[in-house]
């Protein structure tokens, strides 16, 4: 298949534009996450074809980010601290790194901010992703649609609970079956994100894990774990945080805090508790610093 040549600067001022539009009424549904980040990763030269992005797309961009920051071509990269919001991060040793890392990390795009030398050929595992997606989502714009059923009539479970799209047909179906439970809360267990074997591993070990071996979607968030008997949500951090120093770490948890505050919101909106799992006590601190009402938990089994 060709790949794709295109001017990284004009499609960053398209994507800007396209995300700070609402969608008007009848207009298609926005793409799946996991293919928003595909497009946002187009946009840049990776060192490895894009392998890593295709295996950490599934997570929010300022995890993908850290995690592929390192694949990065960083020599046809330039950062701009356009917003001066990781201005904080200048006086540390290594803050040429650090504050780069903090621009391409942003969750937003801003224009100016990231700058590509020259023009950016879509990686092969980047571009096949977006292919796959746009194929899948044909798929099931061709399916047509069930009919409707009386109330009184009880619909198969694989009716009412189709597996989330973009996350394949390899999954379970829905663990409660609660009739007056709202569907989006219905905990859904769906194969791991993949490409990380230690965080997986550790979600797995967490006591009481009502599923090892899945994630589990709620409230249209994939979570880390979940305890049924406790009704508790995991979101677990693997992250070797004690080896940062202190502006390091700062800017983790600040690149970090407000997903974990909005999982910590989506689990509550579902009457669910949510636990967050850290490998030190100097990350809990950090975090429970930051947002005194996340509950944060060291996890002495990984």
């Amino acid at each position: 298949m060709p790949r794709r040549t295109c001017s990284a600067s004009l499609l960053l001022l398209l994507l800007s534009a396209c995300a700070t539009m609402e969608p008007s009424p009848g207009e298609p549904e926005a793409p799946s996450p996991r293919f928003a980040n595909l497009q946002r990763a187009a946009l840049y030269p990776w060192t490895d074809d894009g392998q890593c992005v295709v295996r950490e797309a599934s997570n929010e961009w300022p995890i993908l980010a850290e995690r592929c920051f390192h694949a990065l071509d960083r020599d046809r990269v330039r950062f701009r601290d356009v917003t001066k919001r990781c201005a904080v991060a200048y006086a540390d040793a290594a803050a040429p790194a650090v504050v780069a890392l903090c621009i391409f990390a942003a969750p937003e795009i801003v224009v100016g901010a990231v700058v590509v030398v020259g023009a950016v050929v879509v990686a092969a595992a980047i571009q096949e992703g977006i292919d796959a997606y746009q194929r899948n989502a044909s798929r099931e714009h061709a399916k047509p649609k069930p009919q409707t059923r009386p109330s009184s009539e009880q619909e198969p479970v694989a009716n009412r609970d189709p597996a989330p799209r973009g996350l394949g047909r390899d999954y379970l179906p829905p663990v409660t079956s609660d009739p007056t439970e709202r569907p989006e809360c219905r905990p859904v267990p769906v194969p791991h994100a993949g490409g990380n074997d230690p965080h997986n591993a550790c979600a797995d070990l967490i006591p009481q894990n009502s599923f090892p071996g899945w994630d589990v979607l709620v409230n249209g968030k994939q979570f880390d774990a979940l305890v049924l008997v406790t009704r508790t949500l995991w979101d677990i951090k693997t992250d070797n945080f004690d080896k940062h120093n202190p502006h390091s770490q700062k800017f983790f948890i600040k690149v970090k805090l407000p997903e974990l505050q909005r999982e910590a919101r989506l689990a509550k909106e579902c009457g669910y508790d949510f636990v967050v799992g850290v490998r030190s006590e100097a990350h809990k601190a950090a975090l429970s610093l930051a947002d005194r009402s996340l509950k944060v938990v060291v996890m002495d089994w990984c």
